[in-house]
């Protein structure tokens, strides 16, 4: 896949774009600010953007700000956030984009292979997010529709916020497919969604815990 790379620390983007590269992915550009990100998309319409949430000038939130734009005016490149801490501005518009989105910790680099499958995963048009980012927005709270979910219906949310697939959260929780479909079809039902079954369905149930978060 074709892949830009923003990110103002030097080591970080070179090393990100060795992993790649190594990987057999293509990068057509690395750049260190979101003005720059969003000249170089423009450019290159790449498969996927890697972006760091803080950048120059001011070091706040120009990447998620960036990664925004993209999914609005560039709906074929998928982007994937790396950030150092949680923040979660701006991540509700970009699950609400649709497919295509990931939201890591920089910490998860060093896991290259985990790394490597949730990148080619967004790529795809699949989501990752953090599981440190999923518990943090999947605080216990009272707010509806998220009450009314079981606290395994809870934990199968979160995998799906995380981007698996029902095989793999049956893998994860030692259960089988068909007891994932269930709890799946529970979770959709209570939050008030349509039940058949497609991905987007998905990432409408993420981002319905998203919303109610605290």
């Amino acid at each position: 896949m074709r892949i830009v790379i923003a990110e103002d620390a030097v080591l970080l983007r070179e090393g990100l774009a060795g992993l790649l590269e190594d990987a057999g992915h293509r990068i057509v550009a690395r750049v260190g600010d979101g003005e720059s990100l969003l000249a170089v998309v423009s450019e290159h319409e790449p498969d996927l953007a890697i972006v760091d949430v803080r950048m120059p000038p001011t070091y706040d939130d120009e990447g998620l700000r960036a990664a925004v734009q993209i999914r609005q005016l560039h709906s074929e490149t998928s982007v994937l956030v790396l950030s150092q801490h949680i923040e979660s501005r701006h991540v509700v518009d970009l699950v609400g984009s649709g497919g295509g989105f990931g939201y890591l910790l920089k910490d998860r680099v060093l896991d290259v292979d985990g790394f490597l499958e949730s990148a080619e995963r967004v790529a795809r048009g699949g989501s990752a997010l953090d599981p440190e980012v999923v518990k943090q927005l999947l605080a216990p709270a009272d707010d509806e529709p998220l009450a009314e979910l079981t606290p395994r219906e809870r934990e199968v949310l979160a995998l799906i916020a995380e981007g698996k697939t029902n095989a793999g959260i049956a893998k994860q929780l030692w259960v089988t497919e068909k007891t994932v479909e269930t709890h799946v079809s529970s979770i959709l039902g209570k939050l008030g969604l349509p039940r058949s079954v497609d991905a987007h369905r998905r990432v409408l149930a993420v981002l319905a815990f998203l919303r109610a978060a605290p």
